[in-house]
């Protein structure tokens, strides 16, 4: 073979590997092209801005914290809250809102259902949950309803009602929220008005926080498949003429199963997020509590205390056993300038510029994770006063009410002593968050040297005014103020 015919040869190879170099590069563009034809989102008109979002959810949120039985378990909400924080990370960045507020609460409720807020608040039901699977199904229902969120929908919805000013539309998706029937979650049929728009989805948007719920899913290690599989679940759950909550507020936009399925086939699971092991562990946790309450239950108020003495149900269900104020009595000096007297049996809590002193049995978590009490008193300083001291305390008042919407006055200012200083009082009326039953605020102040006021708050059911009045008054009298603070 000569030199002649080696060259010639290759001149024939040339040709062929410049073909194969092509083919490959052909089929890696197919393989991109393939990876990237994920479903296009466009997210709806809105004429809302994004702070209009989060006012609209916070309100709504804070009155479903009042309604609804928080399951209020540490290791279970904070299982929760991990799966959606993971989630929240993974929404696309043209979807993400810097300004939203995403949290995650479960509702000691047995019925399936999972709901979520403009602006970030979201509900899920215990029996959601427990009808899951594994963790990557009960991700799925999170991440489409972090959809809604993402994409806007509430607002985008009421954009078609634009005659409605915000401050309505804020009145009514309560009412969508807590006024269904047999203390459902979500209004059925169209009797709240614009709440509906809220959360009761059009089939359109149904099918977007699918996609997007699916892609979300998938850049957060889940398998989006498993979003589709939980759906079936819910819908095998239906059986009779109610069924689940769930399936009333997002509607099945047609072959639900099928797209999501297919839009699956399309993305790339971006590594394992799964922890089947935590997801299991909480379950068994489940399952070791009391049942959870039915939709009925929490309509007629059967609310119950978990341990830790928190109150859980409908606003206002704890029973209250205190007893009455002890007849000796024991000082404290909470702080270096201050000491005074309280009953034998009201214990100490907290310690710097505001501390509470109650008997046991008498304080309780609430469900926006502060606390509250039905007996005792609460002494502390308020800061950046006027100078003025009834000025200063009708501006302590009005921050009471904001927390307390039923808190009313009972009387006017009367003169009082306070740690031999002048000092004013009066009494309000009030609800309490605890029990739902009436009770009476005692607020007692007094100028101190620096300008700050001190006040001293004393809370008791109203049917236990005579003999905690006494106590509040007594309390009141032995305080000892020194000019240091």
């Amino acid at each position: 073979m000569s030199l002649e015919q080696t060259d010639g040869m290759s001149d024939l190879l040339r040709p062929n590997r410049g073909r194969t170099a092509t083919l490959l590069s052909a089929s890696i563009l197919v393989i991109a092209a393939a990876a990237s034809a994920q479903t296009k989102i466009v997210a709806p008109k809105n004429s809302y801005s994004l702070a209009d979002d989060v006012k609209l959810g916070q309100q709504a949120s804070a009155e479903v914290r009042k309604e609804l039985p928080l399951l209020n378990d540490e290791s279970v909400d904070d299982y929760v809250e991990d799966v959606g924080r993971r989630l929240v990370a993974a929404i696309p960045p043209e979807f993400q809102h810097s300004e939203f507020q995403f949290s995650f609460d479960v509702v000691n409720q047995k019925e399936i259902n999972a709901f979520a807020l403009p602006g970030g608040p979201m509900y899920l039901n215990r029996g959601m949950i427990e009808a899951s699977q594994n963790e990557a199904e009960m991700a799925g229902v999170m991440a489409h309803e972090i959809s809604h969120v993402a994409l806007r929908h509430g607002t985008a919805q009421a954009t078609k009602a634009q005659k409605f000013q915000i401050g309505a539309v804020a009145g009514q998706i309560l009412g969508a929220i807590v006024g269904g029937t047999a203390g459902s979650v979500i209004a059925q049929g169209s009797q709240f008005g614009l709440g509906a728009y809220f959360l009761k989805y059009s089939r359109e948007y149904e099918s977007q926080a699918d996609i997007l719920g699916a892609q979300i899913l998938a850049r957060a290690g889940y398998d989006p498949r498993q979003m589709a599989n939980m759906f079936k679940t819910i819908e095998k759950e239906s059986g009779g003429s109610g069924g689940p909550e769930w399936l009333s507020s997002h509607p099945n936009p047609g072959n639900r199963y099928e797209a999501i399925t297919r839009e699956a086939s399309t993305l790339h699971v971006q590594g394992s997020a799964s922890s089947d092991g935590r997801f299991a562990s909480v379950k068994g946790e489940l399952n070791g509590m009391s049942p959870a309450l039915t939709a009925e239950q929490i309509a007629k108020g059967q609310g119950q205390r978990t341990g830790g003495d928190q109150p859980v149900g409908t606003s206002g269900r704890a029973e209250v056993n205190v007893p009455p104020p002890a007849r000796e009595y024991k000082t404290y000096q909470p702080g270096n300038f201050m000491r005074l007297s309280v009953p034998a049996n009201w214990q100490q809590l907290g310690s710097g510029s505001t501390v509470t002193y109650a008997p046991e049995g008498a304080v309780f978590q609430t469900q926006n994770g502060g606390s509250a009490f039905t007996h005792g008193v609460e002494i502390g300083v308020a800061s950046n006063g006027t100078g003025d001291l009834q000025r200063d305390t009708e501006a302590l008042i009005q921050s009471f009410a904001q927390t307390n919407p039923q808190l009313r006055r009972a009387g006017g200012y009367s003169r009082v002593n306070v740690g031999g200083r002048n000092g004013i009082a009066t009494t309000l009326n009030n609800v309490s968050e605890v029990t739902g039953a009436k009770e009476l605020i005692s607020v007692s102040t007094t100028q101190l040297r620096d300008g700050s006021m001190l006040f001293l708050i004393g809370v008791t059911p109203e049917q236990d005014a005579q003999t905690y009045g006494q106590a509040f008054s007594r309390v009141r009298q032995s305080i000892q103020l020194s000019d240091q603070r």
